[in-house]
């Protein structure tokens, strides 16, 4: 596996990302939901920061990809230079408007909310001109 991933800050590049995140938590001894709920939340804040932290801000620019493994977790983190953006910050949706009917939703939220639910831990940091994003996953040893 391949340490560190760097690529073009596009939509053309999710595939790409998928692919080195699954491959990571292979390698990591991850199991088939933990897999998809890191795939899920890496790829839903890449998503953003291409759309948001580029896209929209006229930016364009790479997303370095780091994913470390110990004896008990995965870490994936992303870096990208893009606009300052603290999803912990947005406003997530409740319980109470869960359950609401689609069409009464406040829309945005849902991603975040759902990427940062998936993983064991998520951590923001801005760096100097950079935003990283950490994703963790901790690796159970099953005895049976």
């Amino acid at each position: 596996m391949q340490p560190s991933l760097t690529i073009p800050a596009t939509l053309d590049s999710l595939s790409t990302i998928a692919e080195y995140v699954m491959t990571a938590t292979a390698a990591a001894g991850l199991d088939k939901k933990a897999a998809y709920g890191c795939r899920l939340a890496v790829d839903e804040i890449a998503t953003n920061i291409i759309m948001y932290g580029y896209g929209q801000a006229g930016y364009e620019g790479v997303l370095y990809l780091q994913a470390d493994i110990d004896e008990q977790a995965l870490t994936i983190s992303i870096e990208d230079t893009g606009l300052a953006y603290n999803p912990c910050e947005t406003h997530l949706p409740d319980e109470d408007e869960l359950k609401l009917p689609l069409e009464e939703r406040a829309i945005g939220g849902l991603g975040i909310y759902l990427a940062l639910h998936e993983v064991d831990k998520f951590f923001y940091e801005r760096v100097g001109d950079k935003n990283r994003n950490t994703f963790i996953m901790y690796r159970t040893k099953s005895d049976h």
